[in-house]
């Protein structure tokens, strides 16, 4: 890849992550997920060598990169076999919204322990009945003398029981208009009223979902993010690194079980030649490979893009990206399962989990209808239909 695209630091980085990731490999994390733990020696170990607080400030103990950084760390592993889903939400949702809009004193207490490792946090916004309408979220938080009272639902909230607080998406009375907007909270894990059971997923994964429930969850004035009239704005500060790192996430993906296939091809004979150099198997391969450098040339620009401040070009691009590397993905891992016929569907080759993993990334955060949905009225100027 050309130094346009990526900087000698960025390909260093590279490097330097997928070494990591081939010390844990996908057999690593499989079996973790199986014994219903958590992949806490490679975070510890991405930690310490910087990885996990790359995109957080260098004055609060972090890289001071960016979300272009934090991509790179979290797709290398992934093609390494061994992603680690709480980079998603905790250095780069939770992370970064803290480091744009928190308090001094929150930036102290969160950020140092984002960074390196030893404090993690869930972030929550999906509802049972919201779904994708963020206008929809019902858990409201009210004033009451110098405290917070939040009442409501999550679903599908990641990691909430390893993770030391999660920043909850609650809405607020707007004093002047009557109106709900949006305001982000640090609610730590032990707090009264606030209470979690687990959503069982087919999912093969060692960072469980739960649904979460908040029953009058008394919280002081300084649990709340930034400024009370800027929610939106600081929300989108948290989603846009999100979609980057979910294609980030799924690139990797794709490129570990694409590589599986490749390696299978190159040697699987069945007659003469290896079944790679026939064109029915070859070519589809050669497909996703394409698909999956243009979705990280995508993911790439949004970083970019967010990293040099342009929140709304970065919105655009970020979902792009988004949508590109899930499709891409999903692709990736049914044309490697087919490569290898029924090996494909084997513990032994380990792609057959994938066929569900790959999904999520079609699915969540967003998902690809609402991206055709922003992209055909933000885009094209389209009328609106959500």
């Amino acid at each position: 890849m050309s130094s346009v695209i990526e900087t000698q630091e960025h390909r260093d980085l590279r490097t330097a992550v997928a070494a990591l990731g081939r010390k844990y490999g996908r057999e690593y994390l499989a079996r973790v997920a199986r014994e219903g733990g958590h992949p806490d020696e490679l975070w510890a170990d991405a930690a310490k060598l910087g990885y996990l607080g790359v995109n957080l400030p260098e004055e609060y103990g972090g890289g001071g990169g960016g979300i272009a950084e934090l991509s790179i760390v979290l797709e290398e592993l992934g093609a390494a076999g061994c992603p680690l889903l709480m980079m998603v939400v905790s250095p780069a949702i939770c992370g970064t919204v803290i480091s744009r809009f928190g308090t001094e004193a929150q930036k102290r207490a969160w950020l140092p322990g984002l960074a390196d490792g030893t404090r993690t946090m869930a972030f929550g916004i999906t509802e049972p009945d919201a779904g994708s309408n963020s206008h929809r979220i019902t858990t409201t938080a009210r004033r009451d003398g110098d405290t917070w009272v939040l009442t409501g639902r999550k679903v599908f909230i990641s990691g909430v029981d390893i993770a030391d607080a999660t920043l909850i998406v609650g809405r607020t009375e707007d004093a002047r208009s009557g109106r709900l907007k949006p305001c982000l909270f640090i609610v730590p894990r032990d707090t009264p009223g606030f209470s979690r059971s687990l959503i069982e997923m087919e999912l093969q994964a060692a960072e469980k979902q739960w649904e979460l429930t908040l029953d009058d969850v008394r919280l002081p004035a300084d649990a709340l993010v930034g400024d009370e009239d800027a929610g939106l704005l600081q929300l989108f500060a948290g989603l846009n690194p999100e979609r980057v790192m979910t294609a980030a996430f799924a690139i990797g993906m794709g490129r570990y079980a694409l590589a599986k296939a490749v390696d299978y091809a190159k040697t699987r004979q069945v007659w003469k030649e290896p079944i790679g150099a026939h064109q029915a198997v070859a070519h589809p391969l050669a497909a996703s490979h394409i698909e999956l450098e243009l979705a990280r040339l995508m993911m790439q620009k949004a970083a970019a893009l967010y990293d040099a401040g342009d929140d709304m070009g970065a919105g655009e691009a970020a979902n792009m990206a988004k949508y590109a590397a899930a499709e891409a993905c999903v692709r990736a891992v049914d044309q490697s399962v087919h490569t290898l016929g029924g090996n494909g569907l084997t513990r032994e080759y380990g792609l057959a989990s994938l066929i569900t993993a790959s999904r999520v990334a079609r699915i969540a955060p967003v998902s690809r209808e609402m991206i055709l949905n922003f992209v055909s009225h933000q885009t094209l100027g389209l009328p609106k239909s959500y």
